[in-house]
């Protein structure tokens, strides 16, 4: 018994062992596939050679006589891909889009934060606009709103989430992370795992951010919803200040996008450890179109009414369109009332 025991753990072992060897062949094959801005025949040919070598590895490696040579050897190729793979740098300097062109920064002074080039571009339609950005200066002590905006395209579990930021005076600003991108440059889930695109803060009016997504995205139409966060004056204070020193940050270093870790909503969750009363990790912040179902069970937006009528109430898309440019188009969003939760 107890050598049937010792050989279904020894063929266990050695299936875990395969498995693994076989995920960073994949990992190491495609990070060759995409390496950053080298030419195509290279990389292709180089990610064959690496595919190859490591399959014939995984192959000596079932040999007893073999295995840990093998495996020492597979470990070795994978060390140098690893160690070359980490030392590609994210630029600030590249030929950028239109629409990421431009990085925004902030001064602060006490109470003051003036905030750099905040994109507000006129759209004609999604890839036809005036391309525009102003400074405006905030006053930390008449924050008084923070909202969440949850904007899905492709069903209920994948959503781009961002925040907006609202002041006493009825200024709102927006900051939405995503991917800066190279002129010509496509968006790929897949190419983001691999050092692909740098970190994009988008600090925008929300007639640029909200009404590009409600108004001009029409392949596939992207249907946009906004809840008010609860918390207090000291929390959002926090964590707007938690934006600012990113934003200046990424100003000064660019970093990397990740598809998985470094996203719209892995930051927003990041940046909200600054308050000690931050939501714990939950696999729904991965699965990002169930966040506003997950700050509604923690209690962080409106839990007087039930999940299904506020999302329903949460949809500004009609009213988004009715506004389109006028000036108070962040008030006429919320015409649907939003109780202020910030105290």
């Amino acid at each position: 018994m107890l050598a049937i025991i010792r050989q279904i753990g020894r063929v266990t072992g050695i299936a875990l062992l395969a498995l693994l060897m076989l995920g960073m062949s994949t990992w190491g094959t495609l990070a060759l596939v995409y390496w950053d801005h080298a030419g195509a025949p290279l990389r292709c040919t180089l990610a064959g050679l690496f595919a190859g070598t490591t399959l014939l590895l995984m192959g000596a490696a079932r040999s007893a006589r073999w295995r840990w040579r093998a495996w020492a050897a597979f470990l070795a190729l994978f060390a140098l891909l690893l160690g070359s793979w980490s030392r590609i740098e994210a630029s600030n300097v590249r030929d950028w889009q239109p629409e990421n062109a431009v990085l925004a920064y902030a001064s602060v002074e006490g109470e003051r934060i003036t905030l750099h080039n905040i994109r507000n571009f006129a759209y004609r339609s999604e890839n036809d606009f005036t391309p525009a950005y102003y400074d405006r200066s905030f006053d930390l002590g008449q924050l008084n709103a923070v909202d969440l905006f949850a904007v899905y395209w492709m069903g209920p579990s994948i959503a781009h989430v961002f925040l907006s930021f609202g002041f006493a005076d009825d200024k709102h600003v927006a900051v939405s992370i995503e991917t800066r991108r190279e002129r010509g440059e496509e968006y790929s889930s897949v190419r983001g795992f691999f050092r692909q695109y740098e970190l994009y803060y988008v600090v925008g009016d929300e007639r640029d951010i909200v009404r590009l997504r409600s108004n001009y995205r029409h392949n596939p139409p992207e249907q946009v919803y906004l809840y008010r966060l609860r918390g207090d004056a000291a929390s959002a204070r926090a964590l707007f200040l938690e934006y600012v020193r990113e934003i200046n940050a990424l100003n000064q270093q660019a970093r990397w996008y990740n598809t998985l870790t470094t996203n719209c909503t892995t930051n927003i969750w990041l940046h909200a450890r600054v308050n000690p009363g931050h939501v714990p990790w939950s696999w729904k912040i991965l699965a990002s179109g169930h966040v506003p179902e997950y700050l509604y069970e923690q209690g962080l937006i409106d839990t007087s009414i039930p999940f299904a009528e506020l999302q329903r109430r949460a949809h500004i898309n009609a009213r988004a369109q009715a506004a389109d440019q006028d000036e108070d188009f962040s008030q006429r969003i919320r015409a649907a009332p939003l109780a202020a939760q910030i105290h």
